[in-house]
């Protein structure tokens, strides 16, 4: 840690000479020699160490045999299964209509065990729902026809929707035929989250969390499907038009979809701004920079990344 904040290094490189207990030059080539004989080279570490074993002979652990190969660069994939194709999952937003997030939900009723299903788009960069819908059943029909509403009604408003993403998680509707099809049929991109992977959608999630905790949600359920639906069209004409949203800088996701956020927060700068003018001795550091975030990251590559830039 010391080391790290200093740039460049301060000089401390740990320990010169090489720990007591590690290997030998003779017991690595004893390994390599082993694991690369006519009779063990088909197996892996983890075969070769029981096969010594029962012989009497010990070399070194399995983890010893992995680290001693891999610095020879003999710890190669093998056999005829075709390697594992990495797959970037990361998608980054820089404006409206690029990368978009969906998801179902339950809705519960009155009678016990009934239940309703809110299909619910999401505009990954101004958090803006995009369309929803509200039906008695859960399958790819329901979804294709509402995702192929949404995009009708982005063309004849004159949206660009070339290279769109549409992510979802690996539910049946997501990756139903007629859904695939409708997509691919659009021209839209699909993307999906790791297998039994919980957070790989965290936008619709969140959104869900929202929905189920104003303080005027249905605690008992829905009576009716079109009771369900009017509430949540009472919703989302809050969530819209007057929910000051803390991930894109506590304005409303229309404002910042239709690009009216620049304007609203040059002004928040310029109250603080005089603010601190009339009173200097109330702020010991700078003003709150009202930054309007300008990249939102769906499941960012590298590790320690944040889910979306603030």
């Amino acid at each position: 840690m010391q080391r790290w904040k200093h740039s460049p290094e301060d000089g401390r490189r740990g320990p010169k000479k090489p720990p007591p207990n590690s290997l030998s030059a003779f017991e690595r080539r004893r390994i390599v020699d082993v694991a690369t004989s006519p009779e063990f080279c088909d197996l892996s570490p983890k075969q070769i160490v029981p096969l010594l074993a029962d012989r009497g002979v010990y070399l070194a652990s399995e983890s010893s045999f992995y680290r001693v190969l891999h610095a020879e660069e003999l710890q190669h994939r093998r056999g005829r299964a075709k390697p594992p194709v990495p797959r970037d999952r990361e998608h980054v937003a820089t404006r409206p209509w690029q990368v978009a997030s969906w998801d179902i939900t339950w809705l519960r009723s009155h009678l016990r065990g009934r239940f309703f299903y809110l299909y619910l788009v999401e505009d990954v960069w101004s958090r803006k729902i995009l369309g929803w819908t509200v039906q008695d059943a859960e399958n790819s029909g329901h979804a294709a026809a509402l995702v192929e509403r949404i995009r009708d009604e982005a063309v004849d408003a004159g949206v660009d929707l070339d290279g769109w993403v549409l992510h979802a998680d690996n539910g049946i509707p997501m990756k139903g035929a007629t859904m695939l099809a409708t997509m691919q049929r659009l021209g839209i991109i699909p993307s999906f989250s790791r297998p039994s992977v919980s957070d790989d959608n965290p936008f619709s999630e969140s959104l869900f969390r929202t929905l189920k905790y104003v303080p005027n949600y249905p605690q008992h359920g829905f009576e009716t499907i079109e009771s369900a639906r009017a509430w949540v069209a009472g919703f989302v004409r809050w969530y819209n038009d007057g929910h000051l949203h803390s991930g894109i800088g506590f304005v409303t996701p229309a404002d910042r979809h239709a690009g009216r956020d620049v304007a609203i927060l040059a002004r928040r700068r310029k109250t603080y701004a005089r603010a601190r003018r009339r009173h200097p001795k109330r702020w010991t550091t700078t003003c709150r920079a009202w930054e309007r975030p300008s990249a939102v990251r769906l499941n960012p590559s590298h590790a320690g990344a944040p889910t979306f830039a603030n």
